[in-house]
């Protein structure tokens, strides 16, 4: 494989119609994952791509399989539990950003949440078998074990595969140890190869705001790291090579979710086919703004000769692209004369 990602997914219950939940008469069902959001994109866009985790044995979990494996992903080593259920959660139609946005998770005691070293648990031939392993923050939050597990993946040892981990810090999924979260993702983020980290989170969670030098400065272990810096776009460090940065593309938003998971997904890519720095960061932009002109989290990518054309432009024909819905239909896209733009792109997807 290419690229291996250990996560839990969770069937997501989507409204009809914007208002609070207790208003809203009937939902439309999909899938959420940052890691299989990752999964899925990687494998639309032509990469071999597995995921692994652990499901209940019901409905919502043959669900996510399926729709999963549709996107050309490989799921033969999701373990099926008949103990525990199947991951849930519904949010309302409104911005993430908004005050009325709520969100309601149903996933303690979930099956994914039992993922743990045992091998019993998950199968760890398959988790060894890729060029890049990703995993993100959200599965240490979910339970003592999976944390456990996350902390035996990035030990540093000989063969391993290259460690990408994004840390997504989510505080509200830490229930009583929330106040413990910073210092383990920082710890797991050390045993990683890539990581890929927002200013916001780094604020938020390490206290660090000088920006990317800051953040490098404070995390100096792994061999490259990504800082994301929203709308403004996003800056790469890498051992013995000068700080790299590459400004945002100007999109015109139908909904931010997914937009971090399609990042590194597009940085993914470019990464396993030795792209430069800067390209990898480009093609990082490119994957978000295609979520990010869709309403939920996955969306279909722009095909690869059009991703390299656009990323290849000179910096003053990269500041002129204005994306919006469609653009990876097919039709030419094209540099455009500088117009404001309603809504700046957001690069952080929170799930």
């Amino acid at each position: 494989m290419d690229v291996v990602a250990l996560g839990e997914s969770m069937v997501t219950f989507l409204p009809t119609r914007a208002g609070r939940l207790a208003d809203v008469p009937s939902f439309d069902r999909g899938i959420g994952g940052a890691e299989s959001n990752v999964a899925c994109a990687l494998a639309a866009a032509g990469h071999r791509a597995r995921w692994v985790s652990r499901v209940g044995a019901d409905g919502f979990g043959d669900h996510l399989v399926e729709a999963i494996a549709r996107y050309g992903v490989d799921t033969s080593a999701v373990r099926r539990d008949p103990h525990c259920p199947t991951g849930i959660y519904f949010r309302t139609a409104d911005d993430r950003d908004t005050d009325a946005h709520e969100v309601l998770y149903y996933r303690a005691g979930s099956a994914a949440s039992a993922m743990s070293p045992d091998p019993d648990s998950v199968d760890h031939t398959a988790l060894a078998a890729a060029r890049i392993l990703h995993l993100s923050g959200i599965t240490a939050a979910l339970s003592a074990d999976c944390l456990a597990l996350l902390r035996e993946l990035t030990a540093r040892r000989p063969g391993r595969p290259l460690v990408s981990f994004d840390v997504n810090y989510r505080p509200g999924l830490w229930s009583g140890g929330a106040s413990d979260a910073p210092r383990v993702l920082l710890d797991i983020a050390r045993g990683a190869d890539l990581v890929f980290v927002g200013e916001d989170e780094a604020a938020d969670a390490w206290g660090v705001t000088g920006g990317p030098e800051a953040i490098r400065a404070a995390l100096p272990e792994p061999a490259t790291l990504v800082v994301k810096q929203g709308s403004h776009g996003a800056t790469i460090h890498t051992h013995g090579e000068p700080a790299v940065f590459q400004a945002a593309l100007k999109v015109d938003v139908v909904a931010p979710v997914g937009a971090g998971d399609a990042f590194a997904a597009g940085f993914l890519s470019a990464t396993l086919r030795g792209l430069p720095a800067d390209q990898r960061l480009r093609h990082g932009h490119l994957m978000a703004a295609a979520a990010l002109t869709v309403p939920g989290d996955l969306a279909t990518p722009p095909a690869r000769q059009d991703a390299d054309r656009l990323a290849a432009l000179d910096a003053d024909a990269w500041g002129t692209l204005r994306l919006g819905p469609g653009w990876t239909d097919g039709t030419p896209v094209e540099p455009v004369a500088d117009v404001p733009v309603n809504t700046e792109a957001k690069e952080e997807a929170r799930t």
